[in-house]
């Protein structure tokens, strides 16, 4: 795994947890780790870095202090409301630089789990319903409450209805209440809820299983999940199908089914 930039004044902290498992933690615990510009940006940079680096199998999304993010930096917008045009460009700039870093999220041949030991509001909730996978420890709560203080969680609200049911998204969009890790679990916002010491182990163990399977079919998968999602049924199928036939055809299907048959463990060759 290539070297992460880091440094005790970085927005985003990166190191190898272990090998083949990348780890990003969000570095602005005296700011409630609020996504500003910069470190949409730099978030932005270190998964399209890390997606492409072939000694990376899977990515670990996680944060310092007590709460895993506020959403976004509502001191650093406020600030533009004095510019010129009242503040309109700089607000479009971070929403859409926030958008194509869920995005690229989505897009990252790697799988991201988000490790939540805290409150997840507004674009932070929306950053763990844009990961692939996400632990979240008992004391920590989740929220879209911008509609509270007048500006409904719009973007938030695109991968927040992408994981949940749609009375249940609504529910969080229009009341602006927060919910328990238990509760986010049973919406399914989340896949496991641990104790707080178990949160980074539990992440761990999953990524190693993620290491362990061949990164090819890995990013094959994933990348086929999110493009059917978005189909209707028959087209999903006829998707999934040529799917299917093309990691029928890379080396790693071959050797897989040939050490299931001989039962022996596979030796992936990442193609």
């Amino acid at each position: 795994m290539q070297d992460c930039p880091s440094g005790a004044t970085s927005l985003l902290l990166c190191e190898e947890a272990e090998p083949g498992v990348a780890l990003l933690t969000l570095n602005r615990p005296e700011a409630r780790n609020a996504l500003s510009l910069a470190l949409i940006r730099e978030l932005h940079g270190q998964i399209d870095r890390l997606g492409a680096d072939p000694a990376v199998a899977a990515i670990i999304l996680a944060a310092k202090g007590k709460v895993f993010s506020s959403g976004h930096d509502l001191k650093e917008l406020t600030a533009h409301r004095s510019d010129a045009d009242d503040g309109l460009a700089f607000f479009r700039e971070t929403m859409q630089a926030c958008s194509a870093m869920m995005q690229s999220i989505v897009r990252c041949p790697k799988p991201v789990i988000a490790a939540v030991d805290g409150r997840a509001t507004a674009a932070g909730c929306q950053l763990v319903a844009a990961c692939d996978l996400a632990i979240a420890s008992e004391q920590s709560d989740f929220a879209t409450p911008g509609v509270n203080i007048g500006l409904f969680c719009s973007t938030p609200m695109v991968a927040l209805s992408r994981n949940v049911s749609r009375k249940r998204a609504m529910e969080m969009l229009l009341l602006g209440e927060a919910l328990s890790a238990a509760e986010a679990s049973h919406y399914g916002l989340v896949n496991r809820v641990v104790p707080s010491s178990d949160v980074m182990l539990q992440a761990r163990a999953m990524a190693r299983k993620i290491v362990s399977k061949s990164k090819a079919t890995v990013a094959i998968g994933k990348e086929a999940f999110y493009r059917q999602a978005e189909m209707t049924l028959a087209d999903a199928y006829a998707f999934a199908s040529e799917v299917m036939v093309k990691n029928m055809m890379i080396a790693d299907a071959g050797e897989g089914i040939c050490a299931f048959l001989e039962k022996r463990a596979p030796d992936w060759k990442d193609c």
